[in-house]
């Protein structure tokens, strides 16, 4: 559902393809970034939470394949960096989203 922080199941190819890549000893250590678009009845701060969790999720799964802990953060950013406007299914289905973000690489 729009409002959840579970894994859809087609999530898990990518996220094992992630995994073999996070877990080679010369990888970078990564923030799993979590963002929302501006729809539904939360408010910004459960927009926030939500990412937050989203984001825990997929670092949790992550850690539990095989990827050293130590390499992984997770941090939700709620609406504050769309990708694109929120004014269509299409952009509000890009602005919610997970990025796997390396951490010597700041944007």
């Amino acid at each position: 559902g729009l409002d959840h922080a579970t894994l859809r199941p087609e999530a898990t190819p990518t996220l094992e393809k992630l995994a073999d890549v996070l877990k080679a000893r010369s990888a970078p250590a990564v923030e799993v970034q979590g963002h929302t678009d501006n729809v539904g009845a939360a408010g910004d701060a459960e927009r926030q939470l939500l990412s937050d969790a989203r984001a825990r999720t997929v670092a949790t799964w992550l850690a539990a394949h095989g990827v050293p802990a130590s390499k992984l953060s997770s941090k939700g950013y709620g609406k504050t960096r769309p990708l694109a406007a929120n004014d269509s299914d299409l952009g509000r289905a890009m602005n919610r989203r997970i990025e796997i973000v390396r951490k010597d690489c700041s944007r």
